[in-house]
C-alpha cells in the first residue's frame, strides 16, 4: 500500500518559460553538498493548454517543467512564487522576501506587429498564515530588470485537502492588482505599435484587477510518482479589459488546463 499523498501542490507555469529563474534555482540546488539530507520536493514535466499571452483568446499547448523545492523551513523555490527566504517565523505566520520573475508580452499571433515587452526579475515580500488546511498569503513585487514597470499585489487562499490515501485536492482562489505603470507595460498600445498594427493607441489611466481560481487533483501512482490534472480561470477588469489588446483582439476571460507527472524525493 503506498504512503499517503503529501500536501504539496504541483506548480505549473502558463506562459513563456522562466529560464533565468529555473537556471538560478537549479544552480543553488546542485551546488549544495547536503542535497540528499536537507533538500526535498518534487520535479517533473507538465503539458499546459493556455493563452498565448495574458489577454489573448488564442490558445496553445506547451510542455513546462514542474518544480517544487524546499530547504528545511528556510527556503522554498517554485516557478510561480520564485525563491522565497522565510526570514521571520512566528507561530503560523511567515514573512518572506522573494526573488521572482515576471513575464512580458510576446509579439505573437494578433499582436505580431507590436513591440515585444521583455520580462525580468522582480523583488517582493510575502506574508503568509497557515490555519488548518488553508494557507493565506498577501504579497507585493516590483520589477528590477526588463521592460515591465510598476508594482503588482496579490492575495491568495489555498486549500489542500486529502480525499483518500492516494488522492489529493487543491483549490486556490486569488485576486491580483496591478498599478497603472504595470498595466501600461502589458496592455498599453504605443504610437509605434498603433502605426505598425492599425490598432488605436491606448494609455491606461489606472490599474486593473485580475480575479481567478485554480484547482488540481493529484493521484499517487507510487510513494514517489504522482499524476496531476489541473484547471484554472481568471477575469481581467478595468484598464486591462478596456485595452484594444483585450477588447478587440483578445478576451477578458483567461483559462488554462493540463496534466503533469512528477517525482517526489
Amino acid at each position: 500500500m503506498p504512503t499517503p499523498c503529501r500536501a504539496t501542490p504541483v506548480t505549473y507555469v502558463t506562459f513563456p518559460p522562466i529560464k533565468a529563474l529555473l537556471a538560478a534555482t537549479m544552480g543553488i540546488a546542485l551546488s549544495t553538498s547536503v542535497w540528499g539530507e536537507s533538500w526535498q520536493g518534487s520535479i517533473g514535466v507538465g503539458a499546459v493548454y493556455a493563452p498565448d499571452y495574458l489577454g489573448s483568446n488564442d490558445y496553445d499547448t506547451s510542455f513546462w517543467p514542474v518544480l517544487n523545492l524546499s530547504y528545511g523551513d528556510t527556503l522554498s523555490i517554485s516557478p510561480r512564487n520564485g525563491i522565497e527566504w522565510h526570514a521571520i517565523r512566528h507561530g503560523n505566520w511567515t514573512i518572506s522576501p522573494i526573488i521572482g520573475y515576471t513575464f512580458g508580452r510576446d509579439n505573437t499571433g494578433d499582436i505580431s506587429r507590436f513591440e515585444k515587452v521583455s520580462g525580468g526579475a522582480t523583488l517582493g515580500l510575502r506574508v503568509g498564515l497557515q490555519q488548518g488546511l488553508w494557507h493565506y498569503s498577501v504579497a507585493g513585487r516590483t520589477p528590477v530588470t526588463g521592460d515591465v514597470e510598476g508594482a503588482e499585489f496579490e492575495a491568495v487562499a489555498t486549500l489542500r485537502q486529502p480525499l483518500s490515501e492516494r488522492t489529493f485536492f487543491v483549490l486556490s482562489p486569488s485576486i491580483h492588482y496591478s498599478n497603472e505603470r504595470w498595466t501600461e507595460s502589458l496592455f498599453g498600445v504605443s504610437e509605434q505599435d498603433s502605426a505598425q498594427s492599425g490598432i488605436a493607441t491606448y494609455v491606461p489611466d489606472g490599474g486593473y484587477w485580475r480575479i481567478g481560481a485554480n484547482a488540481s487533483l493529484t493521484y499517487a501512482l507510487t510513494p514517489e510518482w504522482s499524476a496531476t490534472g489541473f484547471v484554472g480561470a481568471s477575469y481581467l477588469t478595468d484598464n486591462a479589459s478596456d485595452s484594444p489588446i483585450v477588447d478587440e483582439l483578445g478576451s477578458e476571460w483567461q483559462a488554462l488546463g493540463g496534466v503533469s507527472l512528477s517525482y517526489r524525493f
